[in-house]
């Protein structure tokens, strides 16, 4: 399978092999034509997913598995879309079962598949706004609920500050309630004893010591 692709691409694919898996990533102009000679050149007839990957800041990685049921070889398909315009051609042409799996991914990342026959919402409520499984998509329930890494186990709300952060990660420090919520302070100290109540009174030293038994033999002697 490799040699095969080496032979077509060339230097236009790059190659890697993991766990008995081949990788093969391509340019987004190659990208239909690897999804058909993956299926009519190398038996990868079965379709079992496609997704996408955020990789900041600059791209997005779309990946495809198919599979060739006859000698169970496994061929992941990968390509990358600029952040600025994460376009890509429709590979429904090619296998039927990414119409589903395109819709998400447009729905999940924004990448806009050129072609698809029906590239609406599918998972999202209508009217949401935002693609949430991109890094920079702030979770509003992040910030409406008590974050639980903000503490350490066993503070308190009046303890004192963790020394974790004190925001869910993916939310920005000016964004939210958080913005208008001032640092937690520390907890009322401690009371010194110097300091409590009737400390100036001189220390009672307590009956029954080794001090005291000198003390009132010495007495007796005196007296």
């Amino acid at each position: 399978m490799r040699a095969a692709i080496e032979e077509r691409y060339g230097d236009r694919a790059e190659i890697s092999e993991s766990f008995g898996e081949t990788t093969v990533d391509v340019a987004p102009g190659d990208w239909l034509d690897l999804l058909t000679f993956a299926r009519d050149d190398l038996g990868c007839v079965f379709f079992d997913w496609l997704t996408g990957v955020d990789d900041p800041p600059g791209s997005f990685e779309v990946v495809a598995h198919v599979f060739d049921p006859v000698r169970h070889a496994h061929l992941l398909l990968r390509t990358r879309v600029p952040r600025e315009a994460p376009v890509l051609p429709s590979a429904t042409g090619v296998y039927r079962g990414a119409d589903w799996h395109e819709r998400e991914t447009f729905e999940m990342f924004g990448v806009i598949f050129e072609g698809h026959p029906h590239l609406e919402s599918l998972l999202l409520p209508e009217g949401f706004e935002g693609h949430p499984l991109r890094k920079d998509f702030v979770l509003a329930s992040r910030v409406a609920k008590p974050w639980p890494g903000a503490k350490e186990p066993g503070e308190s709300g009046q303890g004192s500050p963790s020394r974790r952060k004190t925001l869910p990660p993916g939310v920005p420090a000016a964004w939210g309630p958080q913005a208008a919520t001032p640092p937690p302070t520390r907890g009322p100290r401690a009371v010194r004893r110097e300091d409590a109540p009737g400390s100036g009174d001189a220390p009672r030293k307590p009956s029954g010591t080794a001090g005291d038994g000198r003390d009132q033999a010495g007495r007796d002697a005196d007296g």
